[in-house]
């Protein structure tokens, strides 16, 4: 039977005991060995088999039980569409209503549909995530009934510092260096309180941007952002501040990415049967430009891949292979040659 991770770490999470857990089977994402670099070992933490596709099911199984132990009726949330998707199910499960509110005309389709079928009231407003975020801030801020479940929410982090936990139950203690994706910024910093709170030890952490979202490597907020993941398409981070407190500590670094190079990277993992969003591409792509610009570490680095590849099947058409091959029945054996190369000489 699959244990949700409140049954797995509630030690760890300084829940009520009385606290009945809203689970639909998130976290123990596989931690794959994908290759060695030199004496680096690369490993991808698939966080994309969460159940709604994301790592954010990890926040969202702790916010959403403690807002309905609470006596919540409803939770709502920004999103660019993985938070959205997330807090819908979970909602759905705990039998509260959910609202969603998206900067208009920026969100993948597909988990916009997934937040639709949990039955999540779903509003948009003109602008970007930012704008969208200061809107529920607001709106949480003046009913008591209404929980926020964006990362803001101290229980979204502590939820997601399980993949941390894991990751050191996996290998024995945390690896040398640790990449993921940076968007609204508060995943980095769940993962560093992680790792010192269950291993008082955490690796060098790369936080990746893409460019042209890319506020943390700037320097400053970004009021006009664009880029194809729009999973952290985002100019003004929330955690912002804990984010740098974790890259600063570890001796770390934030670094962007252009748009073609995270296609590039989806595109590696793709073709090493890893399909992943935009987002989490980036991450394995500022790691591959982290090894053009320095000597990565000896020993265990670690990619957390956030979300599965399903959540946006428009952008990796710009450069997948949709080409369909028109045959008969009776001549497939010579198609099938003919395409793969292997007709005889």
């Amino acid at each position: 039977m699959v244990k949700g991770l409140i049954d797995r770490y509630r030690d760890w999470l300084d829940l009520p005991q009385s606290l009945t857990p809203v689970t639909i089977g998130e976290g123990d994402t596989p931690l794959v060995h994908w290759d060695n670099w030199g004496n680096s070992r690369i490993w991808l933490k698939l966080e994309g088999t969460n159940p709604t596709g994301s790592f954010k099911d990890r926040g969202m199984t702790v916010a959403v039980s403690v807002a309905r132990h609470n006596g919540s009726r409803a939770v709502i949330c920004a999103s660019t569409g993985n938070t959205a998707a997330s807090s819908a199910a979970f909602a759905a499960r705990a039998g509260l209503a959910s609202v969603v509110v998206i900067p208009e005309g920026q969100v993948a389709l597909p988990k916009m549909v997934q937040s639709a079928v949990h039955g999540a009231h779903l509003i948009a407003v003109r602008g970007n995530f930012d704008q969208a975020l200061a809107a529920v801030r607001y709106a949480a801020q003046q009913e008591s009934w209404l929980t926020l479940v964006n990362s803001v929410n101290p229980w979204r982090i502590r939820g997601q510092e399980t993949s941390a936990y894991e990751i050191v139950d996996d290998l024995g203690a945390p690896p040398v260096l640790l990449a993921l994706p940076v968007g609204n910024a508060g995943n980095i910093s769940a993962y560093h309180k992680g790792f010192m709170r269950y291993a008082k030890k955490a690796p060098r952490f790369i936080g990746v941007q893409a460019q042209g979202a890319d506020p943390l490597v700037q320097g400053r907020w970004l009021d006009q952002v664009k880029t194809v993941a729009s999973a952290i398409r985002i100019g003004r981070p929330a955690s912002a501040d804990t984010a740098k407190a974790a890259v600063t500590e570890t001796q770390g670094r934030f670094l962007s990415i252009s748009d073609q190079e995270i296609l590039a990277a989806q595109k590696d993992l793709a073709h090493g049967g890893i399909f992943v969003e935009p987002a989490s591409a980036a991450a394995y792509g500022g790691l591959k430009k982290l090894a053009d610009e320095e000597e990565l570490p000896p020993g265990d680095i670690v990619v957390i891949l956030t979300g599965m590849g399903l959540k946006d099947t428009e952008t990796p058409q710009q450069w997948a292979n949709l080409t369909m091959t028109p045959t008969t029945a009776d001549s497939i054996v010579t198609t099938i040659t003919q395409l793969l190369n292997l007709a005889e000489a």
